[in-house]
């Protein structure tokens, strides 16, 4: 009888609580050719810069933070961390300055940057366009010539069949729908050109899908899409819903929330990025919305930030509690059975943020303008993550700085009647 009566007492507190531990989790860091490498070719985005870089609103490029040159140095510090995936774009401009001509320097040198990635243990992940193209796409219309997708897919062999294997992942175009908005920002193309733009991109993306498969069988592809919170549906439509066949991975480029407490991501559209309050539990939303909308597809966190304002913020965010708080509800979906497979902190460096310099990412801070040594200086957020990469993750007991926000618009009104909650298990997460 005593046996029985234990039998159906609760479970102990701690197995409760258990929680999965989850390896082959990919720790990474990110960062883009143009904004990074300095010496920059002819291109979309250089020839914007140029014509405009005497005016108020748009800093010259110059040589940015010289990773063309010093790859080894932030390659190294993002092993020291412990990283395990490190993410890069490779410039189309760069290894295809005419077309139909392509430059073997520039693709050995590609090939040096990509080699010391794997010397120091750490995977690839290769971006093919990171909204910009050769200047001569550029005369031709850019990704509106009927000609673009056919263009990029010939460049998209190219580079897979260098590049692929060993692990390498790849995502075709970053942010296809922020592409389109700089596109017109920068005058490329007009808003009403957004369908056929669209279709284009659709296409090029399916051929460079191809290009890695048959580079490697086994890669692993996506084009990652910019969470942005009650709208998130409508732009599944426009691009996800429509590439579906072409993903092996759901990729998520998550910055801001809103939330009925939080109004602050407005400030972004002016680029008045520090006043935009950090919410990193509005990471857990996006990881359920996509979850559901793809299932069966894993999903990484493939772009990750918090910015400020030469390194200063109105509210005192630091970056080590962010990226603290951000693994925190990684850990939380994973616990919940959520299948993220990998996060990128942007950036490793600070860099050229489309046209501006004050805007830093960066968990090496640079000061691009002043200081012509470009000194990396480590920020808290390359303590934390180092510590968060070793531990698997936020240590059980674990509070995060910056509250949950009430109502994501996320998933109103889910995100209301159940919104994620900070006690309960956390997930380990081991690269």
């Amino acid at each position: 009888m005593l046996a029985a009566a234990l039998a159906l007492l609760p479970a102990p507190a701690a197995a409760a609580e258990a929680a999965p531990a989850v390896d082959g989790f990919h720790w990474g860091v990110a960062s883009s050719g143009f904004q990074v490498e300095g010496s920059n070719p002819d291109s979309n985005w250089l020839r914007y810069v140029e014509a405009n870089q005497d005016g108020p609103d748009v800093d010259p490029v110059g040589n940015a933070a010289d990773f063309w040159n010093r790859y080894e140095e932030d390659i190294a510090n993002a092993a020291s961390m412990g990283v395990n995936t490190y993410r890069i774009s490779v410039e189309w401009a760069r290894i295809e300055p005419e077309q139909g001509r392509f430059d073997e320097a520039a693709l050995a040198h590609y090939d040096r940057i990509i080699g010391a990635i794997r010397a120091h243990g750490m995977t690839p992940m290769i971006t093919m366009v990171h909204y910009v193209y050769p200047g001569w796409l550029a005369d031709r219309g850019g990704f509106l010539d009927p000609e673009a997708p056919a263009l990029f897919g010939r460049f998209a062999e190219l580079i897979t069949e260098r590049w692929a294997g060993a692990g390498t992942m790849w995502v075709t175009f970053n942010e296809p729908l922020v592409f389109f908005g700089h596109e017109v920002e920068i005058g490329m193309i007009r808003a009403t050109d957004m369908p056929a733009f669209l279709d284009n991109v659709v296409a090029a993306h399916k051929l460079g899908y191809a290009a890695a498969h048959a580079a490697d069988p086994a890669a692993m592809v996506t084009t990652n899409e910019a969470f942005l919170p009650a709208v998130t549906g409508i732009t599944d439509l426009m691009l996800l819903d429509r590439v579906r066949d072409s993903l092996d991975y759901v990729g998520i480029d998550y910055y801001y929330g809103l939330s009925a407490d939080n109004l602050s991501a407005i400030h972004a559209a002016s680029a008045d990025f520090g006043r935009v309050r950090p919410q990193p539990d509005g990471v857990y939303e996006a990881i359920r919305h996509f979850a559901g909308a793809f299932p069966g597809l894993p999903i990484y966190i493939v772009e990750n930030g918090m910015p400020s304002i030469n390194g200063a913020r109105e509210d005192g965010a630091t970056r080590g509690d962010f990226v603290s708080d951000t693994v925190f509800w990684i850990q939380r979906a994973i616990a919940d059975g959520y299948p993220v497979i990998g996060y990128n902190h942007w950036s490793i460096t600070d860099n050229y943020e489309w046209g501006d310099y004050s805007a830093r990412f960066g968990l090496y801070r640079i000061d691009i303008l002043d200081d012509p040594a470009l000194t990396r200086r480590p920020t808290s957020g390359v303590a934390a993550y180092r510590e968060l990469i070793a531990g698997g993750g936020v240590a059980a007991g674990y509070r995060p700085a910056n509250p949950p926000a009430k109502c994501s618009a996320a998933r109103i009104p889910d995100s209301c009647l159940n919104p994620p909650a900070v006690d309960g298990p956390l997930a380990r997460i081991r690269g």
